[in-house]
This record gives structure tokens, C-alpha cells and sequence, in this order.
């Protein structure tokens, strides 16, 4: 095997071990690949199988659950713009947005990004709704389990974190890219170039390539995705919270293959009043904080309020 892109984090290594690489990966790239982590690979193609047979319906049928006022439904084709500078219309992708299922009417249902998720008709995908939870969960239990190693890596107890993930902002984004080749000369692309706003990303994809990071500011490196394993990246909220030692990369999808891709990503948020400022541990010969205090639920709909076009809401999560 050559040279993996960036760092590979297995869960199987001891503990200490494991931290210090994903240490490294935080530092150096902000992106890693997860080994070793448990959800097994029937349950990823379960979810997968779901997502092709949605997106392979008519327009009529998924405008049926379009994003509503909780950010939950579909997102159709180029309604997303995450690099609009350079970007001359939106990217070649249309997408869902399914998250912790908060009752309509409750009090937690009055929070941004909080509410019921929406789903496609059972009788029509018979089995969608399950494979698509399944998944969700899976990967949020995954999540739990990185955040003891983010901890560990930073010198922090094993469950500093966990008091902010009582509740949670959970977010699965099943994606489908159109057969459209990117083209920067045309301002074309799968996905623009972006960092993502939140706290941990985990991303699978049906293993077509187009994934690509930008670590340096200048030059873009392909990261191909490795049979099984979770590519993982940091949010903005992290790097904020590490005070810049943990780096949010530029990242985008480019399609230079002329297919279809699908991917899946789940972006793992803390609970919408959690305290985001400058870990003690991360400010060095009384350096002051890079950035002001501020929640989890107001970073998130200030970084995502102008991603979106048209539906009137902040969304959590982008594209990779």
C-alpha cells in the first residue's frame, strides 16, 4: 500500500498511541483516516443502497420532503454554494439533511436546527427510513468514541467533552454528485472549496475519488478514500475551541471522472448552549484567545446562515 494522504487513526492501537497520532493529524493536516471502528460494512452499504434508491426518484417525489424550517428534507441540485467566490453557480450536488429527532412542539423543537425530521414515503422506499437511522446512530456512538481520543490527545481528561454532548446537534448529509466534470476555469465544481463550520466531520463515500485538502494555502492534494474506513476532518468550532492548535482544513470535491458519486457525511456538533472558548491548554505565555467565547448553536448559524439559498433556515453541515 502506498503512502496514505493523511494520517490513519485505528481505534484497535492502545489508547496513548492512538492519541498521539490523531494529535499529529490535528496539527498537521486536520484530516485523518478512522480504522478499525466497529460499524460494520453491511450497515454502511444498507445505508448506501437507501440513499441511491431515494435519489434515483423523480424531482416531484423528493420536492415531497423539501428542507423545511428545522433544516431537515432535501436540498435539490446547485441550491448549495459553499465557495462562492469562484464558484459560477451552485454545486453539482442535491443532498438530505436527517438529524436527532427532536418532537415537534416540544421546548427543544424552539431551538434552531432542532426538530422532527422528515421522510420519504415507507410504502414507496420500504426499509429507508431504518437503514438511514441505523447508519446515523452508528457513526454518532463513533463519534462518542473519538471524543475520549480528541480529549486524551490534548492532555485533557478522557471525558472533558461529555458534559457537551448531552444533547447533541447530530447531522447526516447523504449527498449525490451529478456526472458533471469540475472545471476551476469555469468556475465548475462537485462540491466548492470550504471549511466545515462544526465540531468532528465523518465521511464514507461509494469510493469514487474527488475529495481534495489544501493545507498550505496554494497547492490541492488528492485524499482517495481507503476501503473501510471513515475519512475524518475538523470543523471550525474545534479549531476555535483549540484556540488554532487543532486546524479546520480548506477542503473541496472535484470531479475529474465524469460518474455520479455518493458519499454520506455526518457532522457531530455539541449541544446547541455549549460554551466554545479557548481551552486553558491551548494559550501559551499568557497569549490571549485567538477568538471571543461564544455557543455552539450561535457559531453554527453564523458560519451557515449564507451556504444555503432559499429555505429560510441555517443548515449544519457541507459537503465533502
Amino acid at each position: 500500500m502506498e503512502d496514505p494522504a493523511v494520517p490513519i487513526v485505528s481505534l484497535a492501537a492502545p489508547e496513548a498511541e492512538a492519541a498521539e497520532v490523531l494529535r499529529l493529524a490535528c496539527t498537521e493536516h486536520g484530516f485523518f483516516y478512522l480504522t478499525d471502528h466497529g460499524v460494520s460494512e453491511e450497515l454502511v452499504q444498507a445505508a448506501f443502497a437507501a440513499q441511491r434508491a431515494f435519489f434515483s426518484r423523480t424531482l416531484e417525489e423528493k420536492m415531497r420532503i423539501k428542507a423545511n424550517k428545522y433544516y431537515r428534507g432535501y436540498t435539490p441540485f446547485a441550491e448549495e454554494t459553499l465557495d462562492p467566490q469562484r464558484s459560477r453557480h451552485g454545486d453539482s450536488h442535491e443532498g438530505l439533511y436527517y438529524g436527532r429527532h427532536v418532537e415537534e412542539g416540544s421546548p427543544e423543537a424552539e431551538l434552531p436546527l432542532h426538530g422532527p425530521n422528515q421522510w420519504p414515503d415507507e410504502t414507496a422506499l420500504p426499509g429507508y427510513r431504518a437503514a438511514t437511522e441505523a447508519y446515523l446512530q452508528a457513526v454518532a456512538a463513533l463519534g462518542c468514541r473519538l471524543l475520549r481520543l480528541l480529549a486524551l490527545s490534548l492532555g485533557l481528561a478522557a471525558d472533558h467533552f461529555s458534559p457537551h454532548f448531552t444533547r447533541p446537534m447530530l447531522f447526516l448529509r447523504p449527498l449525490h454528485y451529478s456526472a458533471e466534470r469540475s472545471s476551476e476555469a469555469e468556475g465548475l465544481y462537485a462540491a466548492g472549496a470550504h471549511t466545515d463550520y462544526g465540531m468532528l466531520t465523518f465521511l464514507r463515500t461509494d469510493g469514487q475519488p474527488g475529495l481534495q485538502i489544501c493545507t498550505d494555502g496554494a497547492a490541492w492534494r488528492d485524499v482517495p478514500p481507503i476501503p473501510g474506513a471513515f475519512h475524518c476532518n475538523l470543523g471550525d468550532m474545534l479549531a476555535r475551541w483549540t484556540n488554532g492548535r487543532y486546524r479546520s482544513t480548506l477542503h473541496r470535491v472535484v470531479n475529474r471522472t465524469g460518474r455520479e458519486r455518493y458519499s454520506i457525511a455526518f457532522f457531530f456538533e455539541p449541544n446547541f448552549d455549549a460554551e466554545v472558548a479557548a481551552l486553558p491548554q491551548c494559550l501559551e505565555h499568557e497569549q490571549p484567545p485567538l477568538f471571543p467565547p461564544t455557543t455552539a448553536g450561535a457559531h453554527i448559524l453564523e458560519r451557515y446562515n449564507a451556504t444555503h439559498a432559499g429555505y429560510g433556515a441555517a443548515a449544519t453541515g457541507a459537503a465533502a
